[in-house]
């Protein structure tokens, strides 16, 4: 069973966010969604002042076995990006939660919060997968 933390909030398309306050949030991929892709071999991050959109495409993560598209959760500005990625895109398999974070967004509409699943809404999600 992949590891949920209750503290976060998450995508139905496998995302996690955490708030960093003032309104930022970091995101990055579930285990669960690292573990379905395998070993990491690139991650293609957006660029610092972007603006992205809730539900649309902004990221990539290329593995071993397939490339998958990272969906923004939230709408807003990427004010950082994790550049570790680009010399270690493991630690997206090593650290889902941590040090393999993909980019941070100061969030447009917070409300959008409310359309994000809790870690028992989650798990709940990837078990009728």
């Amino acid at each position: 069973m992949s590891n949920i933390p209750s503290e976060l909030k998450y995508a139905s398309s496998h995302e996690w966010v955490r708030a960093e306050g003032d309104g930022v949030y970091t995101v990055g991929i579930t285990e669960h969604a690292q573990e379905l892709l395998g070993d990491m071999v690139f991650v293609e991050l957006p660029e610092v002042g972007d603006e992205v959109d809730a539900g649309e495409d902004c990221a990539v993560a290329e593995s071993v076995k397939a490339a998958s598209d990272i969906y923004a959760p939230i709408s807003g500005e990427v004010v950082a990006i994790n550049e570790d990625l680009e010399d270690s895109p493991e630690n997206v398999n090593n650290d889902a939660y941590g040090d393999g974070w993909l980019f941070k967004v100061k969030a447009s509409d917070e409300s959008e919060l409310e359309n994000l699943l809790d870690a028992e809404g989650y798990e709940n999600a990837i078990d009728e997968d």
